[in-house]
């Protein structure tokens, strides 16, 4: 569930944010920075904090944004905006070969592990789920906007968009070990 802290900052502005988006921002930000220096601290390699260096950014983006022009339109939109965030963060990090999972699975795999291909597949396909559940909650959310649909879908875009790929990230892997220790028998027998 390690990979779940890298959303924390979001969780913070998204309770923040419904008393003042501004606030919101700033929370994300200070939360967001203060997990990014406990890391750094304990030895994690940058290549593990992809989401928060990338979530940072996002905060520092529309903190100012929303300090400078506190009315702007991005303050009806914050939820929208913040979702194709993550997106092109998900499928930014598989463009540049680096999908951001993978620096989370090294924090909890054994280092034996790190240089396989299987091992970096497993995560392009969880980064994927990922990448595919936040298109899928911003999408939503811009729909919902444009129609102006009633809560619940928005909330359930969320849930389905989350729950997803977390479900995804945490039953994948174990399918592919077992496949793997399955295949390993039958490998040492033929030899």
């Amino acid at each position: 569930m390690g990979y779940l802290r890298g959303f924390i900052p979001w969780i913070v502005s998204g309770v923040v944010s419904s008393f003042d988006w501004r606030w919101g921002a700033i929370g994300g930000l200070v939360s967001g920075l203060l997990l990014l220096l406990l890391d750094r601290r304990r030895g994690v390699d940058l290549d593990a904090l992809v989401l928060d260096i990338a979530t940072i950014a996002y905060f520092v983006v529309v903190g100012t944004v929303s300090v400078v022009d506190h009315g702007s339109a991005l303050a009806d939109h914050a939820d929208v905006v913040s979702f194709a965030w993550l997106a092109a963060t998900a499928w930014g990090s598989l463009a540049m070969r680096r999908p951001f999972t993978l620096g989370i699975a090294k924090r909890q795999t054994p280092r034996e592990y790190w240089d396989m291909p299987e091992f970096v597949q497993v995560n392009n396909h969880i980064t994927s789920a990922w990448g595919v559940g936040f298109t899928f909650i911003g999408v939503s959310l811009l729909i919902c906007g444009a129609v102006d649909a009633p809560a619940w879908v928005g909330i359930t875009a969320h849930v389905v968009g989350l729950v997803g790929p977390a479900v995804f990230t945490k039953v994948y892997p174990a399918r592919v070990q077992a496949r793997m220790q399955a295949q390993a028998p039958a490998t040492a027998v033929s030899r």
